[in-house]
């Protein structure tokens, strides 16, 4: 039997569901990824994603990335495609270094990045080791994505080889082909969904489990060097075979360290002795 109360309990429910809207057609990584992002939080975890270039219908979704011609983080609206922006992570946050253009994945990240990650991995928003991922996940993930949207090289000059296993890459082979009969592509998009929210989960937690552990023992191991040695250019990790190169160059110019670190001792996995070099940069051979 009909009943009308239960009807508009449910049609409300379905009404409140929010929305996210972005471009229908041809998808890219970017918007994939902002999407998924979105989708981590608690009021865009069961959004509906509207894909379609009717203003009208974009004006009704809560969020609208990629598509739009609008950056207002107030009224969230993320696209770039305007002429008129030039935003890149240093000038949206002068305490950021990067300066590539932003494309709709990394202004989500921007504004969302540090609460998807402190909600992933259960951590306090204001937690030092989210500013530290945020940065990490950006850097090594997010800013490759906006760059390649935006047509942004790598490098100047010829390639010496194409690169077409790149995340952007593999996300764009899901786009109907051609001369495909069906150029339909809400499933292309639901599966690109699917491979760039594994892959990003899978980056956060490599950096969180392995990455910043390290971290934090090469970060010990400076604070303490002059107790292995009054001259400060030793280092002596408690646990040997974590990647130490990165973290020690960064934490030296983090902690002013003035007498550059010369040597990095560590027990290996038979428990005998190693010592190592401090090169004199992150690529090159030439020791301090």
């Amino acid at each position: 039997m009909w009943k009308p109360a239960l009807c508009f309990r449910r049609c409300s429910v379905l009404m409140a569901r929010p929305r996210i809207g972005t471009h229908d057609g041809t998808f890219h990584c970017d918007e994939a990824l902002a999407c998924f992002l979105l989708r981590q939080l608690p009021e865009y975890q069961n959004a509906q994603i509207v894909r379609t270039r009717d203003p009208k219908l974009l004006a009704e979704c809560d969020v609208v990335v990629d598509v739009g011609g609008v950056y207002d983080p107030e009224n969230h609206r993320y696209d770039h495609h305007q002429r008129s922006f030039s935003e890149s992570m240093s000038t949206l946050r002068p305490e950021s270094r990067w300066v590539t253009k932003l494309s709709s994945a990394g202004l989500v990240y921007l504004h969302f990045g540090r609460r998807v990650l402190a909600g992933a991995l259960g951590l306090d928003g204001a937690d030092p080791r989210v500013g530290v991922l945020h940065d990490k996940l950006y850097e090594n993930f997010v800013e490759e994505i906006d760059a390649i949207d935006n047509g942004i090289s790598q490098y100047e000059g010829e390639s010496r080889y194409n690169m077409t296993t790149n995340l952007s890459s593999r996300i764009a082979h899901l786009n109907p082909p051609w001369n495909a009969e069906s150029q339909d592509t809400e499933a292309g998009f639901t599966k690109a969904l699917k491979l760039v929210g594994t892959e990003f989960m899978d980056r956060m937690e490599f950096y969180h489990n392995a990455w910043l552990p390290a971290r934090t023992l090469v970060e010990d191991a400076i604070r303490g060097r002059f107790e292995e040695d009054p001259s400060g250019e030793i280092v002596v990790l408690v646990k040997g075979g974590c990647p130490w190169k990165e973290h020690l160059f960064e934490l030296e110019t983090e902690q002013e360290v003035e007498t550059p670190i010369k040597f990095v001792l560590y027990r290996d996995q038979r428990g005998q002795w190693r010592v190592q070099c401090v090169p004199q940069g992150l690529g090159t051979f030439q020791n301090r």
